[in-house]
């Protein structure tokens, strides 16, 4: 998962871009990248690291300019990533163009062989998302070529993302600058991937402009969330804040991820016209009632959730089953998210690192720990175990997602059926692999109609990691066994530079301040 932002003022956004970065930290914690816009002239510095570790203020200074772009990742899938896979990612034709991607391709291999072999750019990496550059650089090169004195056009625009969704396929929320013209911004045709539109309004009447992956990133910067920008549609800023949009897509269809609203964003984001927090109050209601059919009510004595994303869900779930609510598992903030951290061994000696219990909250008491989902199991075995060490009864655990048996392809890090511990296993099967003394599992369609209920326009759910249904048309169990052979996770690296390319100021290292 990764988090996107894009900015166009009436004056410096370095600092906006920063801020607002710093609010989606959590989408991604491997590494940071923040682009600016000067006239023709675009000023990087990305890294490997947290937000606050990229950016010293040498760094800061250099990003002059009034228009810009940021982006965070986590690595992929069976690699750590390097500073070369950091972005955003820079091509010089046409115009010279940056872009930040959140999401997946699920036709990487085709494209890249399109776009290497017959088109002939070069593409550095393996990456999806350097991939998505080069393909609408393409397209708005095909546009202009036509046109008299190459000037782009902001049709030229609407009409190259028109011809980059039917060649696309899989999940993507775009932000990028085109040097001279403006900021473009695009969601995929499903809008799997979130992408939300703000203004801001200053006090001589000037409309400023962001988009961001999640609304929370407005929430510092001052700026108002106008809505999300609809699946398959474009929005285009020019660099003296004319706004433009358009429908690019034939059949779009709100079919946002619904692990968004299980784990991903945070809480007092609202996607697609969902409040984030209460989507998760109101899981925890529909949790209750599948654990009263479940388990034995009599026998729970406390409530508990796993820091902090099961937080809303946990405490709904307590007052339904008429419960004692408590906070017996203490979280350590310096800890990144275990889900998104690369390598098993580094997700397992995280998890005691990140969570410390309460001995005096446990203590011979029968534990219904209430945790977000189960994904490979590791966290919530360590977890049940260090209940039972302190003194714990029972330990009983309650999902507020479905099971999940299928890889994500779409951007998330569940790469191979083989690490998800829902795999090929019962409920009871999985309570014994984590130790528990029941487990109980969200209904999928209860699931689903808890988001649907907050927004009745939304058409359906990427549910693809709980139902095995992906929406893009394309994965087959041969996609599935080439995933898991790691093939696709496969990338090239090289080393960081620090040299300035094409009229672009490029800075991969890390500073210190001045």
């Amino acid at each position: 998962m990764c988090g996107v932002l894009g900015l166009v003022g009436h004056q410096p956004v370095n600092q906006s871009l920063y801020d607002g970065l710093q609010m989606l930290q959590h989408r991604g914690q491997d590494a940071a990248g923040i682009v600016t816009a000067e006239g023709n002239i675009f000023h990087m510095h990305k890294g490997k690291g947290m937000v606050r570790d990229v950016f010293r203020t040498r760094n800061m200074r250099e990003l002059t300019g009034n228009a810009g772009i940021a982006h965070v990742r986590y690595p992929t899938a069976g690699n750590a990533g390097s500073s070369a896979e950091s972005q955003p990612f820079y091509v010089s034709s046409p115009f010279g163009i940056v872009l930040a991607h959140n999401g997946n391709l699920t036709n990487t291999d085709e494209l890249y062989e399109n776009v290497c072999n017959k088109h002939l750019r070069h593409i550095n990496t393996r990456s999806d998302s350097e991939v998505l550059l080069n393909v609408f650089a393409h397209e708005l090169r095909r546009e202009v070529s036509g046109s008299a004195g190459n000037i782009l056009s902001v049709d030229n625009i609407f009409n190259a993302v028109s011809e980059l969704h039917k060649r696309v396929r899989g999940a993507y929320g775009v932000v990028a600058l085109i040097a001279g013209y403006g900021m473009v911004a695009f969601r995929d045709p499903y809008g799997i991937r979130p992408l939300t539109l703000g203004t801001q309004t200053d006090e001589n009447g000037k409309i400023s402009y962001a988009v961001a992956s999640e609304s929370v990133a407005f929430n510092s910067l001052a700026f108002d969330l106008e809505r999300d920008i609809a699946p398959g549609e474009a929005v285009f800023v020019t660099f003296e804040g004319e706004f433009f949009s358009r429908q690019c897509a034939e059949n779009p269809k709100l079919s946002p991820c619904l692990f968004e609203y299980v784990y991903f964003a945070r809480p007092d984001s609202v996607i697609d016209g969902v409040s984030v927090y209460q989507a998760r109050l109101n899981m925890g209601v529909t949790l209750a009632e599948k654990v009263k059919q479940e388990l034995p009510i009599d026998d729970i004595d406390v409530v508990m959730p796993v820091p902090d994303t099961s937080r809303p869900s946990a405490m709904e779930l307590a007052h339904h089953l008429g419960k004692p609510y408590r906070e017996g598992l203490i979280k350590n903030r310096y800890i990144g998210r275990t889900f998104i951290m690369p390598g098993q061994a580094t997700r397992k000696k995280s998890v005691r690192q990140k969570l410390s219990p309460m001995e005096c909250e446990f203590k011979g008491k029968s534990v219904l720990l209430v945790d977000d989902s189960i994904v490979r199991g590791t966290t919530s075995r360590e977890i049940v175990e260090m209940v039972r060490s302190s003194g714990a009864r029972k330990v009983y655990f309650a999902s507020a997602a479905p099971e999940v048996r299928f890889p994500n392809v779409y951007g998330i890090d569940m790469p191979t059926r083989e690490e998800l511990i829902a795999n090929g296993r019962s409920v009871s099967e999985i309570a014994r692999e984590i130790s528990a003394d029941g487990c109980v599992f969200q209904n999928l369609d209860e699931l689903e109609q808890v988001i649907r209920q907050l927004n009745p326009d939304i058409d359906g759910f990427d549910a693809s990691c709980f139902s095995g249904c992906y929406l893009t048309g394309n994965i087959d169990e041969n996609y599935l066994q080439r995933l898991s052979a790691g093939r696709l996770s496969a990338v090239i690296t090289h080393q960081p530079t620090g040299k300035v390319e094409s009229g672009i100021q490029i800075s991969n290292e890390i500073d210190d301040d001045e």
